[in-house]
């Protein structure tokens, strides 16, 4: 069986810079924002090209402490309205909506996945204060169009790049001015994994960092003195030594997914499947290779026959999830088409070639 993503054989490369990181750690007797938390926050920064990281405990939480950072500086209202894509993964609607904002969904292109620039503006009104892009399935959204918009209209920006690691364009994934911020996960299935929960926030925004540092540990700057109403949100010190000895590593991986997904592009041929768009630059990192077909479930049935694992994201738009009951009645035809049709092949670091000669070989088959 080709998993879709072998965790297991993915970490056990480093296991035995794990386990001098474990000893370290243990023998340091610093478990909460030691030295591998701020090795790991200068060394993001560095390789974001931003000024400033703050390790927190998840990517959902970097969006909320981002949101929440800008509340307590001024510059978003509770009840202020931020623009989002509908077909992303709810984690990016929830955090909107954990700041005490209103997310207004926006339609994604078809061909990129991505939240489509030429639909923000019409879902503006004088209450929406924020566009919350994300970079769906490791591919950077048309950054210049909307920060275009968001200067015109007076908003802030703010990136999810919680599967968009490393991914780099002329657009850019660095901050797109000083007054906005990036979240990132460390969970273990992104690019750059922990092998627990992780996340982080970067900016050029140097106000917005001490807010969101402050935050992030019960409000506080100095101990037992606290100036907000903060959470406990920090970047383990333990996964901040396992995400340093794997950020070295992140652009050669993902110099291997891009490898992978050329040969996905140029060699699967069946008219069946629609395959992703890539202008083949370094604007897509690849965290997931996503086909779309109106037979989805027939076709992921056909390749788990034939011992490939596969996984969908994400089978339920936000719009029709339980949760948003009031939400029902709206329509996004090409968020619902996106989410009825779309299949993620494995794809990875530890991926080798012959796998990926079985997978096309069995997808031309179909």
């Amino acid at each position: 069986m080709i998993k879709f993503l072998d965790l297991k054989k993915i970490n056990q490369r480093y296991e035995a810079e794990f386990q001098d990181k474990l000893k370290s750690v243990l023998e340091g007797g610093w478990y909460i924002l030691g030295n591998e938390v701020a090795a790991f926050e200068s060394d993001f920064a560095n390789y974001c090209g931003t000024k400033h990281c703050i390790g927190v405990g998840n990517g959902f939480d970097a969006l909320v402490l981002i949101f929440k950072g800008y509340i307590q500086l001024g510059k978003l209202q509770k009840g202020d309205e931020v623009i989002v894509p509908a077909n992303t993964y709810i984690a990016s609607i929830l955090a909107i909506m954990q700041a005490d904002l209103v997310p207004v969904l926006v339609e994604p292109k078809l061909e990129t996945y991505n939240i489509n620039p030429d639909l923000i503006l019409e879902k503006i009104t004088a209450k929406t204060k924020a566009i919350l892009v994300v970079h769906l399935y490791g591919q950077l959204a048309e950054m210049d169009a909307i920060n275009e918009i968001a200067q015109l209209k007076k908003m802030i920006v703010v990136e999810d790049a919680a599967q968009a690691h490393g991914a780099t364009s002329s657009q850019q994934l660095a901050v797109s001015s000083e007054q906005s911020a990036i979240a990132y996960s460390f969970y273990p299935g992104k690019n750059l994994g922990a092998l627990g929960d992780g996340g982080a926030v970067v900016t050029n925004d140097a106000e917005l960092a001490k807010v969101i540092q402050s935050l992030r540990n019960y409000g506080s700057e100095a101990k037992y003195q606290n100036e907000f109403i903060g959470v406990n949100s920090r970047l383990d010190e333990l996964q901040a030594a396992f995400l340093n000895v794997k950020l070295p590593k992140l652009d050669a991986e993902n110099s291997i997914r891009k490898s992978i997904a050329k040969r996905y592009l140029t060699e699967i041929k069946n008219n069946k499947i629609t395959l992703p768009f890539w202008d083949l630059s370094d604007n897509h990192v690849f965290h997931l290779f996503v086909i779309r077909t109106p037979k989805r479930n027939e076709l992921q049935q056909y390749l788990l026959e034939n011992g490939i694992q596969t996984m969908i994201h994400y089978p339920i738009p936000p719009h029709k999830q339980k949760a948003f009951e009031s939400w029902s009645n709206l329509s996004f035809p090409i968020t619902e088409k996106i989410h009825e049709e779309v299949l993620s092949l494995p794809i990875s670091p530890v991926l080798t070639m012959d796998e990926a000669d079985f997978v096309i070989s069995i997808l031309n088959q179909y």
